[in-house]
């Protein structure tokens, strides 16, 4: 018996331990949950970092999966939803950003991905388009549930009136940050969890 309680409190330590583990990730003072709920599936936080241009902060990203991932090609091929989850940290221009989206989709998805959703990236720039401005502190998300398509949200509304069907369209839109040739290098890492040492210069 006293076996079987010693055995029970370790059980209830680790339960214990592991939530502690999962804790609030912030960055840049934007916190991310450790854990989202989507289509009815519980996603976990991959990774969160800070898209930089040159010195400045532009915006951060949070990657939601329905299982920890560490390399693009396992982001790619885990099945189930899937979350981006992005937030301003300065203005920028809605139509500026819309095109800065498709450059960078055009550049990192294969030529055939790409093709198969123009549908979509049309669709996402003319949403920003029409917003004229994020200012610092907006925020959109672009969720992805097999079967169903891709949904853009702003600041937590839909934006479009339906999702996009193609699912070419979200792993072309997830290359921007984790293709060959990201916005940013360490944003890249940060979303695949991977952490290296700053070069001593």
């Amino acid at each position: 018996m006293r076996a079987f309680m010693v055995a029970a409190c370790l059980a209830v330590a680790g339960l214990v331990g592991g939530e502690a583990a999962a804790q609030t990730v912030e960055v840049a003072n934007v916190k991310y949950e450790p854990t989202a709920d989507l289509a009815g599936q519980k996603l976990v936080l991959n990774g969160a970092g800070i898209r930089y241009k040159f010195v400045v902060k532009v915006y951060t990203a949070g990657l939601y999966l329905t299982h920890k991932a560490g390399s693009t090609a396992e982001v790619l091929s885990t099945p189930g939803p899937k979350r981006i989850h992005i937030q301003m940290l300065r203005d920028i221009d809605g139509n500026e950003l819309g095109k800065l989206f498709t450059k960078g989709m055009e550049s990192n998805a294969p030529r055939d991905e790409f093709v198969k959703c123009i549908n979509g990236v049309l669709k996402l720039s003319e949403v920003f388009a029409s917003r004229k401005q994020l200012n610092t502190g907006d925020s959109f998300s672009v969720d992805y549930v097999p079967g169903i398509g891709s949904t853009l949200l702003v600041n937590g509304k839909t934006a479009m009136p339906e999702p996009i069907k193609e699912p070419e369209f979200f792993s072309a839109l997830l290359r921007i940050w984790l293709g060959d040739k990201p916005a940013d290098d360490g944003l890249k890492d940060a979303l695949l969890g991977i952490k290296r040492e700053r070069s001593k210069r």
